[in-house]
């Protein structure tokens, strides 16, 4: 194997959005440094069953605004 092609994986600290820290090891930043968390799995409403604010406005909410007074013509005979 080549050298110096890979990055390099050192120890950092990961803060989450309550505080509570974990070391793990990663490519991110250097050694011994610490990434803040804005969004993680404490916090974020796919994992917390909060607000579904992401979901407004998408594909299937424009359509049903846009056709959902629209009466099923396939119960005439």
């Amino acid at each position: 194997m080549k050298n110096d092609t890979h990055p390099d994986y050192h120890m950092i600290k990961v803060e989450m959005t309550d505080g509570s820290t974990f070391e793990t090891r990663s490519t991110w930043g250097s050694e011994g440094d610490t990434l803040h968390l804005d969004i993680d799995p404490k916090s974020h409403p796919a994992w917390t069953g909060g607000s579904r604010k992401a979901a407004q406005g998408g594909r299937v909410e424009r359509f049903n605004k846009k056709f959902g007074g629209l009466s099923s013509l396939s119960t005439k005979k």
